[in-house]
């Protein structure tokens, strides 16, 4: 049986030192500790945010570690902007080494109460953020493959992608329908596409944390309840998770570790581990959990 640190075989993209990244959601949590971790190994960065003042920030942080980068205004949830964008990191730059497909927002509460927009946001940045990612400069890394010529000695690196997924693609929960949905598709993305690029030598990797200090929580969508519930949910959950104390700076250095190592899922931290586990050997106790309502 496969844990989570097996890999197929293949050579690692183990050295960082004139790579290009993108890197998604860059503007603070993982994606900024994401971006940091990787200018710090002499990667040069490009941060992609909606928000592009956070994403500038991410890049003047990276520029005083000595990486060269720039940032990028983009929604990833709008097809012809990621379009647009991925066509002129390749003209401006050239294809990129490292993807990471991290821009993520949560939505809390009742899934049946959960109105037809915010579906269609969470879907469209949570999900089509990272198919838009990995089809976009996925092919663009097939294509660059296909183009070197061979070296039997060396054979080609084709480049890493990285999807954010989370604890919640192994773990449902009553109030978090919509997440753990998004979440458990980019899991099975990342594992198909995997599949499908080993032979070109692209490693893609589902990385899955389990809670980690960042502001999801106090930006999240909470649903069913009045506009004092929402906010005292959103503080709860921002309570919460910076009680956990698990920074975003581990978790960026665990998806470091998974492009050198090639790694196809990595949980991440305690409860990233304890509920695979249990996805895997007890589904029925993951059901009976899932039932326990979040305090409102």
């Amino acid at each position: 049986m496969n844990t989570p640190g097996d890999q197929e075989a293949g050579m690692p993209l183990a050295h960082f030192d004139g790579a290009l990244a993108v890197v998604t959601g860059a503007g603070s949590g993982f994606g900024r500790a994401t971006t940091l971790a990787l200018a710090e190994r002499g990667t040069t960065v490009i941060a992609a945010d909606i928000d592009l003042p956070a994403a500038e920030r991410t890049i003047a942080m990276a520029k005083s570690l000595g990486a060269d980068g720039a940032a990028y205004q983009v929604d990833v949830a709008d097809a012809a902007a990621m379009e647009e964008f991925a066509a002129e990191i390749k003209d401006a730059r050239r294809v990129p080494d490292i993807v990471v497909n991290n821009a993520g927002i949560a939505v809390a509460g009742p899934f049946l109460e959960t109105g037809l927009d915010d579906l269609r946001r969470i879907v469209g940045v949570n999900l089509w953020g990272v198919v838009h990612g990995s089809r976009l400069f996925g092919r663009q890394m097939a294509d660059r493959v296909r183009a070197l010529p061979v070296k039997p000695d060396r054979p080609n690196l084709g480049g890493h992608i990285v999807n954010i997924a989370s604890a919640a693609a192994f773990a449902p929960h009553r109030d978090l329908g919509a997440y753990c949905m998004t979440k458990a598709a980019v899991l099975q993305l990342s594992n198909s596409l995997r599949a499908e690029l080993a032979g070109l030598r692209i490693g893609v990797t589902a990385v899955c944390p389990g809670f980690a200090s960042t502001g999801i929580g106090r930006n999240a969508t909470i649903v069913g309840v009045d506009e004092a519930g929402v906010q005292r949910m959103r503080e709860r959950l921002d309570r919460g998770l910076q009680r956990r104390g698990y920074p975003p700076e581990k978790v960026a250095e665990r998806i470091v570790d998974a492009i050198i190592e090639n790694r196809p899922v990595v949980p991440v931290n305690v409860e990233g581990h304890l509920l695979y586990a249990l996805s895997r050997l007890s589904p029925r106790a993951l059901r009976m959990l899932a039932r326990i309502p979040t305090p409102r």
